[in-house]
């Protein structure tokens, strides 16, 4: 089984560059399946309805998130709560019997007799909001899982992990913690694709961040003018503008794993830069 795998999405650059390259990108690795980031679908932040409409055009399978996914809530409701919602948000943010978030913090997609279970969490570190103890959590979701594979009612090709983290002693603590219950971690919201992957000894990989889609001439997918003033003086309160840079760059990573043992047994990792007035 392969599965290609998108970190953040920046903007309105990943609606002119994903949407545009990625038949194309299908054809070529021939996936199983498409996981993408949205995190900063819309302008840097939580996606709206509108835009993860477009999800619905484009050949991808679900959609992980992270501390931005509430950003437009009231906006996206409506989305969240329909049967067509294809993103999945953090699993350990807070919930009681007092307050039940909407929408889940995992999901098992199935395709072609194959299935996969992808789990969303957000870092303690470093954050802005207060969660749930990212470790316990996968924990308790992956017992949960185990008890309904045991009784029957439910067979996985592979798991993976979104960790939407700021530090990587947790992302390295994490594989540990989880070593041959997960297929494959990676991490996004640090946004630059790193060359630290790393096998475990019972064949859990792990890649600290698969990189994201953005201008190329720009901060994070922000452009340089508009943060002038916040490098210079210190005050935070300047508007962000996103940058218009013809020029955008892409990462991903290709992530194959046996069927039978579910272990990660490859990783591709790709940067590609591609103009916009190439189309």
């Amino acid at each position: 089984m392969k599965v290609l795998i998108f970190g953040d999405l920046f903007g309105r650059i990943w609606r002119n560059a994903l949407i545009k390259e990625i038949s194309s990108l299908k054809e070529k690795y021939k996936p199983d399946f498409v996981v993408v980031n949205g995190e900063n679908m819309t302008s840097g932040r939580g996606p709206i309805e509108k835009h993860m409409n477009l999800v619905h055009d484009i050949w991808v399978d679900l959609f992980t998130s992270g501390d931005h996914c509430f950003d437009n809530e009231k906006n996206l409701l409506p989305y969240l709560e329909s049967e067509d919602c294809k993103m999945i948000r953090p699993a350990n943010f807070y919930e009681s019997e007092y307050y039940q978030l909407p929408w889940e913090g995992y999901r098992i997609i199935e395709k072609n007799w194959k299935k996969l279970l992808v789990i969303n969490l957000l870092s303690e570190t470093f954050t802005r909001d207060h969660v749930y103890n990212p470790f316990l959590k996968a924990d308790e979701i992956l017992k949960s899982i185990n008890k309904k594979i045991i009784e029957g009612n439910i067979k996985l090709n592979w798991v993976i992990i979104d960790f939407h983290k700021e530090v990587a002693s947790e992302w390295y603590w994490m594989q540990e913690f989880l070593d041959w219950r997960v297929s494959f971690i990676f991490g996004t919201h640090t946004h630059i694709q790193t060359n630290d992957d790393n096998i475990s000894e019972w064949w859990t990989w792990l890649l600290s961040d698969v990189g994201m889609v953005w201008a190329q001439k720009s901060i994070i997918g922000s452009d340089f003018g508009s943060l002038k003033k916040r490098f210079l003086t210190g005050i935070q309160k300047w508007k962000i503008e996103q940058s218009l840079d013809k020029n955008y760059i892409m990462n991903w990573v290709l992530v194959e794993i046996d069927d039978e043992t579910m272990r990660c047994i490859s990783i591709e990792k790709i940067k590609k830069l591609w103009n916009l007035d190439n189309y």
